[in-house]
């Protein structure tokens, strides 16, 4: 499997110390993709699965839980597969962190998840104007698929204010279904295209003005800064 790394962490599944393997390759090219080192399928290293396994083993007694995360770790959904069916062997909870792009591939593994965090980067008729790519369909496929399962799911947008605005956050709102929507801030520090390091970062309270009128829709909202952490509105 060719991984760009990984790390333990208290913060990617929430309530539970995980193990985080950063899958390479990804099918998109958000211009605001903070982890661009992870887009060519050849990045990273050739990492064997038994190899994975036996540092998921060597962590058994301190982690309760694994996520996969990216790049898009669906490129790669024979190895995902098998190691959330190694998870399962050691009791371990599991989430994938998904693009949404790959409905197909999700609902063969879908039976093997706890948590999903699927990142909904644009109202689904915009995409295409928004990040460059026409898979709106396809990301809509996957939330309903993910939301009538029995996985918890985390929708998440990163608010770019070069590229979206109020309306279109409105919009996402009213077309998903989920347990927590995650607003996330922008950061100009690491961007797949230069033009944005001109664009300002979000502010904090941009997010939380937007969650506040959200709310009513969605229910469950959480806002995600560098300044404040995670905030649940």
């Amino acid at each position: 499997m060719r991984i760009g790394g990984h790390i333990t962490s208290t913060l990617e599944f929430p309530g539970h110390m995980s193990i985080v393997i950063f899958t390479a390759g990804c099918n998109l090219r958000c211009p605001y993709c903070h982890n661009p080192e992870l887009i060519p399928m050849d990045g990273g290293e050739e990492v064997p699965l038994d190899k994975l396994f036996t540092q998921v083993e060597e962590s058994s007694d301190f982690i309760d839980a694994v996520v996969i995360s990216g790049g898009e770790p669906l490129l790669q959904e024979k190895d995902v597969k098998k190691i959330l069916n190694h998870c399962q062997e050691l009791d371990l909870k599991t989430k994938l962190d998904t693009n949404g792009c790959y409905p197909k591939k999700l609902k063969q593994i879908i039976d093997q998840l706890d948590y999903v965090a699927l990142d909904v980067k644009a109202p689904f008729d915009k995409y295409e104007e928004i990040i460059g790519a026409n898979v709106g369909e396809l990301v809509r496929e996957s939330v309903d698929l993910v939301y009538n399962s029995d996985s918890f799911l985390e929708c998440r947008t990163t608010y770019v204010p070069s590229l979206m605005n109020g309306d279109d956050i409105k919009g996402i709102a009213q077309e998903i279904s989920c347990d927590i929507y995650t607003l996330q801030q922008f950061r100009n520090q690491m961007v797949l295209d230069e033009k944005l390091y001109q664009t300002p970062n979000a502010t904090r309270d941009e997010l939380y003005n937007f969650a506040n009128k959200i709310k009513p829709i969605l229910g469950k909202i959480k806002i995600k800064t560098a300044e404040f952490g995670d905030e649940i509105i």
